[in-house]
């Protein structure tokens, strides 16, 4: 099985988040999941859903503020290995291209 998710830790506050938003994600090298960060979160992927809560727990903890906010979105499709890439290439196959653009 593999357990995808989509997460979002930041401080609230109106300074730059960066490092704090790093140290969210370096927490996550401590444990057995593969991430990619994009500009609004991080896609998180585990074999199991323990995996990916202690690591997303590691990730909310490592942000050192007075107030943190962390949105989580799981995808826990049990009968399928599907990776997130593998989500992608499908979307891709649809749309012909890139599922991307340039501005």
């Amino acid at each position: 099985m593999t357990v995808i998710a989509f997460l979002s830790v930041a401080p609230v506050t109106e300074q730059s988040m960066a490092g704090d938003v790093a140290g969210a994600v370096a927490a996550l090298d401590d444990f057995d999941v593969a991430y990619e960060t994009n500009p609004m979160g991080t896609v998180v992927e585990a074999d199991d859903i323990d995996t990916l809560l202690d690591a997303v727990g590691a990730a909310h903890e490592a942000v050192d503020a007075d107030r943190v906010s962390t949105f989580l979105k799981i995808d826990d499709k049990r009968t399928s290995d599907q990776s997130a890439r593998e989500k992608v290439d499908a979307v891709e196959r649809e749309l012909g291209r890139e599922a991307r653009s340039e501005r």
